[in-house]
Protein backbone atom coordinates (compact mmCIF):
# COMPACT_ATOMS: atom_id res chain seq x y z
CA UNK A 1 0.00 0.00 0.00
CA UNK A 2 1.20 2.94 -0.79
CA UNK A 3 0.96 6.13 2.01
CA UNK A 4 -1.64 9.20 0.45
CA UNK A 5 0.38 12.66 0.63
CA UNK A 6 -1.47 15.91 1.15
CA UNK A 7 -0.34 19.12 0.58
CA UNK A 8 -1.37 22.56 2.43
CA UNK A 9 -4.13 22.60 0.20
CA UNK A 10 -5.64 19.84 0.90
CA UNK A 11 -4.62 19.15 4.69
CA UNK A 12 -7.83 20.21 6.84
CA UNK A 13 -10.12 18.18 4.90
CA UNK A 14 -7.49 15.38 4.48
CA UNK A 15 -6.32 15.30 8.49
CA UNK A 16 -8.23 17.97 10.45
CA UNK A 17 -11.92 17.12 8.68
CA UNK A 18 -11.21 12.87 8.75
CA UNK A 19 -13.90 10.65 10.70
CA UNK A 20 -11.11 8.77 11.43
CA UNK A 21 -7.74 9.08 13.05
CA UNK A 22 -4.87 10.38 10.44
CA UNK A 23 -1.14 9.48 11.52
CA UNK A 24 0.89 12.10 9.79
CA UNK A 25 4.53 12.15 8.32
CA UNK A 26 6.60 15.23 8.18
CA UNK A 27 9.18 14.65 5.84
CA UNK A 28 11.51 15.14 2.96
CA UNK A 29 12.75 13.49 0.14
CA UNK A 30 16.31 14.18 0.97
CA UNK A 31 15.94 12.73 4.47
CA UNK A 32 17.89 9.68 5.20
CA UNK A 33 15.59 9.06 8.36
CA UNK A 34 12.46 9.36 6.47
CA UNK A 35 13.27 6.99 3.84
CA UNK A 36 14.06 4.61 6.48
CA UNK A 37 10.80 4.54 8.38
CA UNK A 38 8.27 4.70 5.03
CA UNK A 39 8.61 0.81 4.79
CA UNK A 40 7.36 0.83 8.97
CA UNK A 41 4.84 3.18 7.97
CA UNK A 42 3.66 1.53 4.91
CA UNK A 43 2.82 -1.55 7.01
CA UNK A 44 1.33 0.27 9.69
CA UNK A 45 -0.87 1.75 6.89
CA UNK A 46 -2.03 -1.71 5.61
CA UNK A 47 -2.54 -3.00 9.28
CA UNK A 48 -4.47 -0.22 10.77
CA UNK A 49 -6.52 0.21 7.49
CA UNK A 50 -10.25 1.34 9.11
CA UNK A 51 -8.97 2.30 12.33
CA UNK A 52 -6.01 4.61 11.08
CA UNK A 53 -5.47 6.29 7.94
CA UNK A 54 -1.27 7.59 7.40
CA UNK A 55 -0.32 10.45 5.27
CA UNK A 56 3.00 12.10 4.62
CA UNK A 57 3.63 15.64 4.31
CA UNK A 58 6.60 17.07 2.47
CA UNK A 59 8.04 20.14 4.36
CA UNK A 60 9.85 21.70 1.31
CA UNK A 61 6.90 22.17 -0.51
CA UNK A 62 4.33 22.67 2.32
CA UNK A 63 6.02 24.82 4.95
CA UNK A 64 3.47 27.08 6.26
CA UNK A 65 1.72 23.19 7.54
CA UNK A 66 5.18 22.24 9.13
CA UNK A 67 5.49 25.92 11.00
CA UNK A 68 1.78 25.82 12.08
CA UNK A 69 2.64 22.06 14.04
CA UNK A 70 6.09 23.60 15.10
CA UNK A 71 8.09 20.66 13.10
CA UNK A 72 11.41 21.28 13.67
CA UNK A 73 13.06 17.50 12.98
CA UNK A 74 12.37 14.81 10.46
CA UNK A 75 10.93 12.33 10.83
CA UNK A 76 7.77 13.58 13.16
CA UNK A 77 5.28 11.81 13.41
CA UNK A 78 1.89 13.16 14.59
CA UNK A 79 -1.06 11.68 15.35
CA UNK A 80 -4.25 13.63 14.93
CA UNK A 81 -8.14 12.78 16.58
CA UNK A 82 -11.14 14.69 15.06
CA UNK A 83 -8.82 17.79 14.03
CA UNK A 84 -6.71 18.23 17.58
CA UNK A 85 -3.16 16.51 17.74
CA UNK A 86 -3.23 13.58 20.37
CA UNK A 87 0.30 12.13 19.99
CA UNK A 88 4.10 13.40 18.29
CA UNK A 89 6.92 10.85 17.82
CA UNK A 90 9.81 12.28 16.51
CA UNK A 91 12.48 10.24 14.66
CA UNK A 92 12.58 6.91 13.70
CA UNK A 93 11.20 4.33 15.96
CA UNK A 94 10.30 0.51 15.19
CA UNK A 95 6.69 -0.25 14.55
CA UNK A 96 5.87 -1.69 17.94
CA UNK A 97 7.10 1.72 19.37
CA UNK A 98 4.90 4.17 17.07
CA UNK A 99 1.58 1.47 17.72
CA UNK A 100 2.33 1.28 21.81
CA UNK A 101 2.50 5.54 21.59
CA UNK A 102 -0.69 5.86 19.01
CA UNK A 103 -2.77 2.95 20.02
CA UNK A 104 -4.71 4.09 23.04
CA UNK A 105 -5.64 7.21 20.81
CA UNK A 106 -7.42 5.14 18.13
Amino acid sequence: MSLTTTTEASFAADVLASPEPVLVEFSADWCPPCQMIAPVLEQIATDESGRLRVVLVDVDENPVVADLYQVTAMPTLVLFRAGQEVARIKGVKPRELILAEITPHL
